[in-house]
């Protein structure tokens, strides 16, 4: 029977040693890294780990913010050369027949009432907007030939294929006006609807800066006669496109 003392003896009290396949079991690599690197090291390489997932994080939410905008810009039509009298339930019944319509607005002249006779129509899908662009353009209306086409193209490079294209369909003429301060969303198009309203415009053209597709602010059109260019400038002038005033003169 073992005594006190023999129990208290430090050959009766044996810790167990650690067994050999606990250490085996323990990650070497993970230790040395934590345990053996200096604290600070330890640390750069954590906060260098997090600035490259937030810089990954917004780089994405960047590109998705992008596509998103070009995805919008490509649904929204202009709809140029439309009968006056023509309503926007009206023309919503009309492209709607090629694609779903998700919202219509024709442009009215702020003091007279009267419509511009071109609109904006924003369709549900890139896939309808492309749809209506092929059925609708060049068709007619009450007796009018209409223009449609996308608002703007979203060009992430500068696509020369299309700014050569645009350049070529301008006619010159030596009946022509310089027309300046024209907000950024004026395209070609819609200055030459404004215009066709109270002269006979040939052809217009919004002024880019050079390799890009943005807008100088600035563009030509031209007219078959001289009275036609008289009659711009002094009707025209100070006239308000998309909520500014722009300046109208002889070129």
């Amino acid at each position: 029977m073992a005594t006190f003392s023999s129990i208290c003896s430090p050959n009766f009290l044996q810790i167990p040693k650690p067994l050999a396949t606990t250490q085996a079991l323990l990650p070497s690599k993970v230790s040395v890294n934590i345990f053996h690197s200096h604290p600070s090291q330890f640390s750069h390489k954590f906060a260098l780990s997090s600035t490259l997932k937030t810089t990954r994080l917004s780089v994405v939410a960047e590109e998705t913010a992008v596509v998103t905008q070009s995805s919008d810009v490509a649904k929204r039509l202009y709809v140029g050369n439309i009968p006056r009298n023509l309503k926007n339930d009206e023309l919503q019944k009309i492209v709607e027949e090629h694609g779903a319509v998700d919202k219509v607005e024709i442009m009215f002249d702020k003091y007279s009432g009267r419509s511009r006779r071109f609109g904006f129509v924003t369709m549900k899908t890139v896939e309808d907007a492309n749809a209506a662009i092929e059925k609708l353009d060049g068709t007619e209306i009450g007796g009018r030939v209409i223009k449609v086409n996308v608002t703007e193209k979203p060009l992430t490079i500068p696509d020369f294929s299309l700014l050569q294209a645009e350049e070529t369909q301008f006619v010159d003429s030596p009946y022509k006006v310089y027309v300046g301060n024209l907000a950024k969303e004026v395209t070609s198009d819609i200055l030459k609807g404004f215009f066709s309203e109270t002269a006979n415009a040939v052809s217009a053209k919004v002024s880019r800066v050079p390799g890009t597709s943005k807008s100088s602010g600035y563009g030509f059109v031209t007219f078959s006669s001289e009275e036609d260019v008289e009659t711009a400038v002094s009707t025209l002038n100070n006239a308000l496109l998309e909520g500014q005033k722009i300046r109208v003169n002889k070129a």
